[in-house]
C-alpha cells in the first residue's frame, strides 16, 4: 500500500475519531439535563462505536493507529519505517485537531476554545498510563492472538475504560491536543496535557515490553513443542 493512501486512512479516521468524541459529548450533556452519567455513557458508547467502524475500514488499509503512542510502538517493533512513523504521527495530530474543529462546526460553537477543564494530578495521570497500557496490550496480544477480533477488543476497552479510569481515558497524545481545544464535556486544560502526554507514552512503553514477554513465552513453548 503507498504510503499516501496510509497517511489518508490515518487523517480520515482520527478526525472522525476525535468529531465523535466531542460531538458525542455535546449531544450527551445537551440531552442529559445535567445528569453526568448519562452523558459519560453517550459520550462512551458512541466512541466504542466509532472505534469499532473506523478499524474495520481502515485497518486494512494503514493498521487504523489514529494513535503517536500506536505508532511508536509499531515502529520500535519493526513494523514501520521512521520515515513512514514520524508521517503517521503529523497526520494524526492534525487530524485530531480538525476533527475537534468539525465538531464544534456541527453544533454551531467557536471553533476554537481553550480547554478549561482541569485534569491533572498523580491520579488522573496514573489512569492514563493504566488507560495507555491496556488499549496497546489489547492491540499487540490482539494483533497475535485473534486478529480478527482486534476491533471489538479496542473498541470494548475503550469503553470500559472511560468508566474504571479517573481520567476518562483519553490513552492518546494527538486526541489529547486536540482536546485542549475545547471547552466542551471532552475538554482539557491546555496546561495539563504534558502529563497526560508522559503518562500515555510511559503506558504505552510499558506495555510494549509486557507484550513481548507473553509472545516471546509462546514462542519459546512453540518452539520446544516442535523439538
Amino acid at each position: 500500500m503507498v504510503l499516501w493512501r496510509k497517511l489518508l486512512a490515518e487523517f480520515l479516521g482520527t478526525a472522525l475519531l476525535l468529531a465523535c468524541v466531542v460531538g458525542s459529548g455535546i449531544m450527551g450533556v445537551n440531552l442529559a439535563r445535567g445528569n453526568d452519567a448519562i452523558a459519560l455513557l453517550a459520550n462512551a458508547g458512541a466512541t466504542a462505536g466509532v472505534l469499532y467502524v473506523l478499524i474495520v475500514v481502515f485497518g486494512p488499509i494503514s493498521g487504523a493507529h489514529f494513535n503517536p503512542v500506536v505508532t511508536l510502538v509499531m515502529r520500535l517493533r519493526g513494523e514501520l519505517s521512521t520515515r513512514e512513523a514520524l508521517a503517521y504521527v503529523g497526520v494524526q495530530v492534525v487530524a485530531a485537531i480538525m476533527g475537534v474543529l468539525l465538531a464544534h462546526a456541527m453544533f454551531e460553537l467557536p471553533l476554537i476554545q481553550p480547554g478549561t477543564h482541569a485534569r491533572t494530578g498523580h491520579a488522573q495521570w496514573l489512569s492514563e498510563a493504566v488507560a495507555t497500557f491496556g488499549l496497546v496490550l489489547t492491540i499487540l496480544l490482539g494483533v497475535r492472538h485473534r486478529p480478527a477480533s482486534v476491533p471489538a477488543l479496542v473498541a470494548s476497552y475503550i469503553f470500559a475504560a472511560y468508566w474504571f479510569t479517573a481520567s476518562t481515558s483519553f490513552a492518546n497524545p494527538a486526541v489529547t491536543l486536540a482536546r485542549s481545544l475545547t471547552q466542551t464535556f471532552a475538554g482539557i486544560r491546555p496546561g495539563d496535557v504534558w502529563g497526560f502526554v508522559v503518562a500515555q507514552l510511559a503506558g504505552g512503553a510499558v506495555a510494549s515490553a509486557a507484550a513481548s514477554l507473553f509472545i516471546a513465552k509462546r514462542q519459546h513453548e512453540s518452539d520446544v513443542a516442535s523439538a
